[in-house]
């Protein structure tokens, strides 16, 4: 039996009449009546009572006729569930975001915009060193990201630059340098640094190291710390300090200064995305990362 059948059904009993079923259905009035012979051949019974006065519904048919409207209405719904899905409306967006873009104002402005204009896409955040979060696209289990990638690591991928932020020291409260509005690189060369790992992160990593180098030295690196929020704790204990993205000046930490650099460096965050078959839901967010990127660099 098929859907049209249905339809043809419940036409016929809400307009008591093949003649008016017909026209509404559009279809010729013999072959609707051909319809629901067989139908009526296939269930057994017959479904309807054709009278002087019009057609009405026998026993079996009111049942059927019951039936078939809630079949017909989640059909109807599975149509409309499968063109909001279509337009990005509905579904499932796994969003990942390095721990440092996740103080970035840009990302989770994003995230915010995103929920509000399609609060029925379900949206699960993910947290993760870059590493990590390449290791999700490989496996299928990440829509997008926003991460820092190095030369060549996400060639494999769709991206779209989001946002650059300067970088900035945090240093101890007592360091000499703190006392400055602005600090420059090569006025730390005799400082050890606390750094974020570079196999959890290579282009910040490369990019904090490449600065130092241009200012005239190599950082001398006492410790890395697996979360920038620990590098940031690390330097409140005194024993170093930490290039960081300006975003994480947010983390306020007792102990803890920043401080801008001179001539800062920037480090940029990028929208990534599969190359492959998507969700809508993927491609919608990232026009929103575009259109929000393109009004701030407007500004």
């Amino acid at each position: 039996m098929e859907l049209r059948q249905f339809r043809y059904c419940v036409a016929i009993a809400e307009e008591a009449s093949f003649t008016r079923a017909a026209a509404r259905l559009r279809i010729a009035q013999p072959a609707l009546s051909r319809q629901i012979k067989a139908m009526e051949q296939d269930i057994g019974f017959a479904l309807f009572i054709r009278g002087l006065r019009g057609i009405t519904l026998t026993e079996p048919g009111r049942v059927f006729i019951a039936s078939a409207r809630g079949v017909l209405a989640e059909a109807d719904a599975a149509i409309q569930k499968a063109r909001r899905a279509g337009r990005g409306e509905l579904g499932l967006l796994r969003i990942g975001f390095t721990a440092s873009a996740s103080f970035n104002p840009f990302v989770t402005g994003s995230i915010r915009d995103f929920r509000t204009a399609h609060p029925d896409v379900e949206v699960e955040l993910i947290e993760e060193a870059t590493s990590f979060l390449l290791d999700r696209f490989a496996r299928g289990r990440l829509d997008v990201a926003f991460l820092r990638p190095a030369p060549g690591e996400v060639d494999h991928l769709l991206s779209q630059r989001a946002v650059s932020e300067p970088l900035v020291v945090a240093m101890p409260i007592a360091h000499a340098q703190a006392r400055y509005k602005s600090v420059s690189l090569r006025s730390l060369a005799s400082d050890a640094f606390i750094l974020y790992p570079r196999r959890n992160g290579r282009a910040l990593f490369d990019s904090i190291v490449s600065a130092c180098q241009q200012a005239g030295f190599s950082p001398r690196v006492l410790q890395v710390a697996p979360q920038l929020t620990s590098v940031v704790n690390l330097v409140a204990t005194g024993i170093g300090v930490s290039i960081v993205p300006k975003s994480m000046a947010q983390v306020a930490t007792d102990g803890v200064v920043y401080r801008p650099l001179t001539n800062a460096p920037k480090a940029a965050i990028t929208l990534v995305r599969r190359a492959d078959p998507e969700p809508r839901s993927t491609i919608v967010f990232a026009e929103l990362v575009r259109a929000r990127a393109s009004g701030a660099s407007s500004r």
